[in-house]
């Protein structure tokens, strides 16, 4: 009797110690933290490309907003985000291989900082989502057909709304009525550049202004175009085209040089020492497409469910040491116009 008791207290003990073990080995799969027994986290790891056409500061600028809004948003590099960067440096042939790279590695997204970015993302796949930002004229470039339902895999912002060029223009022709002729700067082998001309020239003879534009194909050509119309034009503009922004410095130099205001297409280039231009953080622009990255990637959405979106608080910029430099006296510029455009007034470069 006294075995048989044994017995059966030995065998509750071991059915009592295997529970345990199981138990144990259970909670290690199931670990509160999400980690398995290994240590490592089984949260989803996305991985998103980024194709950006070239360095300058306003592109810069959209890159960090766009990652700053996945991370105020649980996304976060080293976390459950993996971002590959690549810049073509103006090369559309490494843009594409670039695309095309994103594509064999079955990126989570891919995000396109500019015209081009874009459109070799969208040429190369029809299934992964696509994000653009800095995009000027999205049906132009033939990245969406409608606006307010892309319907494809792809949408984002633009960095020229629909008044923004019409308002710079008008500008112009308030500040200084007495000009007569303009030049425009830019690349004739950027879509988004052709489609910022056209409308410009458009808003230009509105006003009663002439047009004599100014074409280069590389950043090494800016500097002798700009000096191309030093005695044809009164003003200078230069639109949102990334060839001529990204010399800017060398328009800024021939504008001081022989006095003559330049305008621009964008706030950042009003910082580095252009007169004036129609502003807004390409920060913000940024952001509000890593909205949009969110949106696909923790809700679920469609980016062709998704409108095309453009930046808010547009509004005229003056950078009051550029005008000193170009020879423009700030107090003698019309009252009519101040008080009609109101503008943001920089201190210096």
């Amino acid at each position: 009797m006294k075995k048989k008791l044994i017995g059966i207290f030995l065998a509750a003990l071991m059915m009592m110690l295997s529970a345990c073990g199981a138990g144990s080995q259970q909670a290690s799969k199931t670990s509160t933290d999400g980690k398995t027994d290994t240590g490592k986290s089984t949260e989803k790891v996305y991985n998103i490309g980024i194709s950006q056409i070239l360095e300058h500061p306003a592109l810069n600028d959209a890159r960090d907003g766009f990652i700053k809004a996945l991370k105020d948003n649980g996304f976060e590099e080293g976390k459950n985000l993996k971002i590959d960067y690549k810049n073509a440096q103006n090369d559309m042939s490494a843009n594409n291989t670039i695309a095309q790279g994103f594509v064999a590695d079955k990126k989570d997204l891919i995000l396109g900082i500019s015209t081009p970015s874009a459109q070799a993302a969208l040429q190369n796949t029809k299934d992964i989502p696509i994000i653009f930002t800095a995009v000027s004229d999205p049906v132009g470039a033939k990245l969406v057909t409608n606006l307010e339902k892309p319907g494809k895999n792809v949408t984002g912002n633009s960095d020229t709304p629909p008044k923004a060029i019409t308002d710079i223009v008008q500008s112009m022709k308030d500040f200084f009525p007495k000009a007569k002729t303009v030049g425009i700067i830019y690349n004739s082998g950027e879509a988004n550049s052709v489609a910022n001309v056209k409308k410009a020239n458009e808003a230009l003879k509105s006003v009663g202004l002439q047009s004599k534009e100014a074409t280069v194909t590389n950043t090494n050509e800016v500097k002798q175009a700009a000096e191309s119309l030093v005695s044809k034009v009164d003003l200078i503009y230069v639109p949102q085209d990334n060839t001529a922004v990204s010399a800017i410095k060398s328009i800024i130099a021939v504008a001081e040089k022989n006095k003559i205001p330049l305008f621009v297409g964008e706030k950042d280039s009003v910082r580095s020492g252009g007169f004036a231009g129609m502003g807004f953080e390409y920060s913000d622009l940024g952001y509000a497409a890593g909205l949009m990255a969110v949106k696909i990637l923790k809700d679920g959405a469609k980016p062709g469910d998704l409108a095309v979106e453009y930046p808010k608080d547009l509004k005229l910029v003056i950078n009051k040491s550029a005008a000193k430099a170009m020879g423009i006296d700030i107090n003698k510029l019309p009252k009519t116009a101040m008080d009609k455009w109101k503008p943001e007034m920089l201190d210096g470069k």
